[in-house]
């Protein structure tokens, strides 16, 4: 498999049946069950290449290309999804309060926006019931195989529904808050990295933090809702 080389591949999406998820936060004992409306998601993690062509910002030098993009915060994702969009020629997804910093979606805009935790865990699934959509050093750089560093995207194997690096490689920010009542407006992102236990690389982990807060294992994917 070879990562892709051009504009074009890396916004590659793909369609996303619709269905339901189980979701679970095993730390307040609670689950849940969601229906997912049919969307589109990236093939692939942003990249940093086209993060850098839409920002013009390098947040890391030492990355390729072809790695997904790190060190971006939920705030910095939230307006690539925007750039991206506009420059798409699309509806931009997000608005930001000019006082209060909140964020609004609009759900029914054609634009680029993050995935909701529910979609991203139902995307990664694909189907497949297990922990994970295969064995894990076929579909995920982890710390077992990783070398310490991140990978350019698509050098492993696709889940079934031809979604890359869904496991591994680096973390995504998804939409939502993780529990407002007790840690604020922290957000949740999935997936495992390539610094992770093979622990820590399952379809149903959830992690979060502070939208402000970044680190070189931790990028993001777009989704766009279905009109």
């Amino acid at each position: 498999m070879h990562p892709p080389t051009d504009e074009p591949t890396i916004l590659s999406m793909v369609q996303i049946p619709g269905g339901t998820v189980d979701l679970r936060d095993d730390r307040r004992g609670t689950r849940w069950q969601i229906e997912i409306a049919p969307f589109l998601f990236g093939r692939y993690p942003v990249t940093a290449d086209l993060h850098r062509e839409v920002t013009g910002a390098d947040l890391d030098p030492s990355v390729g290309g072809a790695s997904p993009v790190t060190n971006v915060s939920w705030l910095d994702a939230i307006e690539v999804c925007n750039r991206i969009s506009a420059r798409s020629g699309l509806n931009p997804a997000y608005s930001r309060d000019a006082q209060s910093g909140e964020v609004t979606c609009d759900w029914t805009s054609n634009g680029y926006r993050l995935p909701t935790e529910a979609e991203w865990q139902y995307a990664c699934k694909a189907g497949t019931s297990g922990y994970r959509y295969g064995e894990i050093d076929d579909i995920a750089w982890y710390a077992n195989n990783s070398g310490g560093r991140v990978h350019d995207v698509g050098g492993k194997a696709p889940n079934p529904w031809g979604l890359h690096d869904m496991l591994g490689n680096v973390w995504e920010w998804c939409w939502d808050l993780y529990d407002e009542e007790v840690y604020g407006s922290y957000r949740i992102f999935r997936g495992g990295s390539w610094a992770e236990s093979t622990r820590g690389c399952g379809a149903s982990v959830r992690r979060r933090s502070h939208p402000t807060f970044a680190i070189d294992d931790l990028g993001f994917r777009l989704a766009r809702t279905v009109s």
